[in-house]
Parts: C-alpha cells; sequence; structure tokens
C-alpha cells in the first residue's frame, strides 16, 4: 500500500513552505527518475509516491484539504492511546462513518465558500427555490427536499473540474486511510468499489449542505 503520509514522501516537516516542498520534489523525482533506474521496481514505486504527494502538497488549496483530511482521520473519539491501553481497535463501521464526516465537512466548506464569493448568484438561486416553493405549497418556506432539487441543479455549473479533480483525489486518500485503519475489512475489488462509492455520496453530500448553507445564510420569508 502507498504511503498516505505524503509529508514523510517528500522527506519535509509539516510545516515546510511550498517552496520547500517544490525543492524537495525537485530534488527527489530526479532521484528516483527512471531513465536514473531502470529495472529498479523500488525507484518505480518511489517516483509514484512522489508525485502523488506532489499533486497535492504542491497544490497550497489541496494541500489543505489534505491536512484537514489527515486530521479528521486521526481524530477519532477514542484516542489512540486509549485504544492501545483497552487493547481495543476501532470498528470498520466507525472508521467509515468518521471518514464520511470528514469529507462531507471538507465539501460543505468548499461550495459555501464558493457560493459566497457571489452573491448574486445566491439571490437567483434563491429566487428559483421560493417559486417552486410557493408553487408546491402556496406559500415562503426554506424547504429542504426544494433545497435539494435546487442545488443538484445548481451543482452542475458550481462544481468546476478542478473541485471535481480535488474530490476524486481526496476519495482515493480516504480510502486508503481508511483501508489501512482497519487491515483485512475492505478487501476485492467489489468492497473497494462501494466503499468509494460511499465516499463519494458524503462528498456530494457535503456540497448540497454547502449550498443550502449559503442559500440559507441570505434566505429571508416573504
Amino acid at each position: 500500500m502507498a504511503n498516505l503520509n505524503y509529508y514523510a514522501v517528500l522527506e519535509v516537516s509539516l510545516q515546510a513552505s511550498q517552496d520547500e516542498i517544490k525543492k524537495s520534489y525537485r530534488k527527489l523525482a530526479l532521484q528516483y527518475h527512471p531513465d536514473r533506474n531502470q529495472g529498479n521496481r523500488q525507484a518505480e514505486q518511489k517516483i509514484r509516491e512522489v508525485n502523488a504527494a506532489y499533486e497535492i502538497l504542491g497544490d497550497p488549496d489541496a494541500r489543505k484539504a489534505y491536512d484537514r483530511l489527515r486530521m479528521g482521520h486521526v481524530g477519532p473519539s477514542v484516542s489512540r492511546q486509549q485504544e492501545e491501553d483497552e487493547d481495543t481497535s476501532p470498528s470498520p463501521s466507525m472508521v467509515l462513518e468518521r471518514m464520511e464526516g470528514t469529507l462531507c465537512e471538507e465539501a460543505r466548506k468548499q461550495i459555501f465558500k464558493a457560493m459566497m464569493k457571489d452573491t448574486n448568484r445566491i439571490k437567483e438561486e434563491l429566487r428559483q427555490i421560493r417559486e417552486r416553493v410557493i408553487a408546491l405549497q402556496g406559500y415562503d418556506t426554506f424547504l429542504e427536499k426544494v433545497v435539494t432539487q435546487c442545488g443538484e441543479e445548481g451543482l452542475k455549473d458550481l462544481v468546476t473540474e478542478e473541485l471535481e479533480q480535488l474530490r476524486e483525489r481526496l476519495v482515493d486518500i480516504a480510502v486508503e486511510m481508511v483501508c489501512s485503519e482497519v487491515p483485512g475489512s475492505f478487501q476485492g475489488t467489489k468492497t473497494i468499489d462501494q466503499l468509494r462509492q460511499t465516499l463519494n455520496q458524503a462528498y456530494h453530500k457535503g456540497w448540497i449542505l454547502g449550498y443550502a448553507q449559503a442559500c440559507e445564510l441570505l434566505y429571508e420569508r416573504r
């Protein structure tokens, strides 16, 4: 399994600057370049890990998301020390639930931040929500099922290619983290695919929550 501590992969500290990360990446990329290590499988694995780490840590926004993901992953309700003292291991369901919550919160922040940059967009979304709610029930309220419906439609424009790529990368990392936390609990292509689908759903839920939160912030009942 790939090394999920991308800071360790790039041989930098958690507090490393972006310049330090770039410098270390260039050094390692040169050291493990395929042309210099033909036939060396360990070098092939290492360069893949180095490239994967830099893809995340080399992007300031992706790095922040990765840091939040790691903190959410290592911060369960029962501390690691307690688990060791009690000689118990976290259950797969607990680990998965924790990761779903972390991804959901990450996605919520992304869409909320994107929408708050354009309040006119929020007002337009609220106009559509209000029209549909009144048509449905005859009076204006912040009706959850209508907000969700409009959110699903709005995400088509709000989720940029950049956000979609970040989602894919973070979900891949989350899958690896969950599997490493409870070894043997998620095995086989079908099971891993189901795990990835569950985490993708949690991420999508976060996007919808971010949309709803931004709209509710400016909502005024009429």
